[in-house]
C-alpha cells in the first residue's frame, strides 16, 4: 500500500521517511523592485511551510536552478501589476513530501519531481500536480532541461528551420541554455560556431561538438566571422544583446534568421537594455531577406511537455550532455543552501559558469534521511 496523505482533511502530515515536516522554512522573497538582485531580495528565515490543496503536491526542494532572468523578475519587468513582496525562483527538483487527495491519483509521497513555477527559491514549494514532471530520481541534470534545455529545443525547432550544413552561431554558448543550442544544432548536422569568454569554456564547447569556438576576450568576433564565414551564418541563437547583437545581425547570411533568447548584457541596467544600432535594422533585414525573431518560453507552453519528454529521453540514452555548475570553482566554494543563491546570481553575471548554475538545498536538520 502506498502512503497517501490527504491534505484536505488533515493539517498534520509526515513525509515518507517519517520525519516531521517543519511548520516554518527559509525562502527568498522580493521585497523591493530592483535590477540589483541583492537589493531586491531578502532571505526570510521563518516563513510558514505552505499546505498543498486537493490537486497539489508539496515538494521539498533539493536543487534549484539559477536563470539570467531571475534579475528581470526581481526588477518587476515581467508583470508590472505584481507588487512586492513576492516569491522568486523559477524551477526546482525535489521529493514529494505531502499531497492532496486528487493529486494522489498520479503521485505518491517520496516521488522525485521537477517543475517550473515561480517560488522555487524556498525549502518547500506547493506545485499543482498537473504542472509537475515525474522523474526517475532526484538529479540536478534533470533541472538543466526544465527552462534552459526546453528553451533551446523549442526555439530552434519552431524558429530555427535547421537542416544539414547550415551554419549556426550560438552566443554565450557555454552557458545554461547555450550548451543545448550547440548540441541540438549538431544533432541537426549543422556547422556550429560558439562564442565564449575563456579557453576553458572553449574546451568544454569542443567536447560537446562545437566546430569553431571564439573566445571574445582574446579574439575579435567580428573579424573572425568576416574572415571564416564570408557568406554569413544562417541562424543565430542570441542571448547576450548589445554589441553582440549588432555583430550577429551583421553576420547573417541571405535569408538568415536571428533568434533573440535574451539580452543578458543589459539585465543589470536600470532599463534592462544595452543600446543596439536599431536604426539600421530595416535596411539590414531587407538587404538580406533576413529576420529577427524573439522567443519567450511562456508563449510555447502548449508544446512544453512534448519538448521535455524528448529531452529527457535524449539524456537517458546518453545523447545529451547536461552540464551542471555548482560553483565549486567560485571563491567561496559550492553553492549550498538558499543563502548562496545571491552568490550564484553574481557568479552568472561575472560570466564564470560552464553549463547551468544549480544550487543544492541540503535536508533540514530534523530530517531522518
Amino acid at each position: 500500500s502506498r502512503p497517501i496523505l490527504d491534505m484536505s482533511y488533515s493539517r498534520h502530515f509526515l513525509d515518507f521517511q517519517g520525519s516531521s515536516i517543519p511548520s516554518s522554512m527559509k525562502k527568498l522573497v522580493v521585497t523591493k523592485l530592483s535590477q540589483n538582485f541583492r537589493e531586491a531580495v531578502t532571505l526570510q528565515q521563518d516563513s510558514p511551510v505552505p499546505l498543498p490543496g486537493d490537486g497539489d503536491l508539496l515538494v521539498r526542494n533539493r536543487f534549484v536552478g539559477i536563470n539570467a532572468s531571475d534579475i528581470n523578475y526581481s526588477a518587476g519587468r515581467y508583470d508590472a501589476s505584481v507588487k512586492p513582496p513576492f516569491d522568486i525562483g523559477f524551477e526546482g527538483v525535489g521529493d514529494v513530501v505531502a499531497l492532496g487527495l486528487s493529486a494522489s491519483a498520479d503521485y505518491t509521497v517520496g516521488q522525485a519531481v521537477a517543475y517550473v513555477k515561480a517560488g522555487s527559491f524556498a525549502e518547500y514549494t506547493v506545485v499543482p500536480a498537473r504542472q509537475a514532471v515525474p522523474l526517475p530520481s532526484v538529479k540536478p541534470e534533470f533541472l538543466t532541461l526544465m527552462v534552459s534545455g526546453a528553451t533551446a529545443y523549442l526555439s530552434l525547432k519552431e524558429l530555427g528551420d535547421l537542416s544539414e550544413g547550415k551554419k549556426v552561431l550560438v552566443t554565450a554558448a557555454a552557458g545554461g541554455t547555450g550548451q543545448f543550442a550547440v548540441q541540438l544544432a549538431k544533432k541537426a548536422k549543422c556547422h556550429v560556431i560558439g562564442t565564449c569568454s575563456s579557453d576553458e569554456k572553449g574546451g568544454f564547447l569542443k567536447s560537446i561538438g562545437c566546430d569553431r569556438t571564439i573566445n571574445h576576450k582574446t579574439e575579435n568576433v567580428e573579424s573572425v566571422l568576416r574572415k571564416d564565414y564570408p557568406e554569413g551564418v544562417d541562424v543565430v541563437y542570441e542571448s547576450v544583446g548589445g554589441k553582440m547583437f549588432d555583430l550577429a545581425l551583421n553576420a547573417l547570411a541571405i535569408k538568415g534568421r536571428l533568434i533573440v533568447i535574451g539580452f543578458i548584457a543589459g539585465y543589470q541596467n536600470p532599463t534592462g537594455l544595452q543600446p543596439i544600432k536599431a536604426e539600421l535594422l530595416p535596411a539590414k533585414l531587407l538587404k538580406k531577406s533576413a529576420s529577427v525573431r524573439g522567443f519567450f518560453l511562456n508563449h510555447y507552453l502548449s508544446d512544453y511537455k512534448m519538448a521535455l519528454q524528448h529531452l529527457l529521453k535524449m539524456y537517458e540514452r546518453g545523447d545529451l550532455v547536461c552540464e551542471v555548475d555548482f560553483g565549486d570553482m567560485s571563491p567561496e566554494g559550492k553553492f549550498t543552501g538558499l543563502e548562496s543563491v545571491f552568490r550564484a546570481v553574481d557568479y552568472m553575471y561575472m560570466g564564470k559558469n560552464i553549463g547551468k548554475i544549480v544550487v543544492e538545498l541540503p535536508h533540514s536538520v530534523n530530517s531522518k534521511l
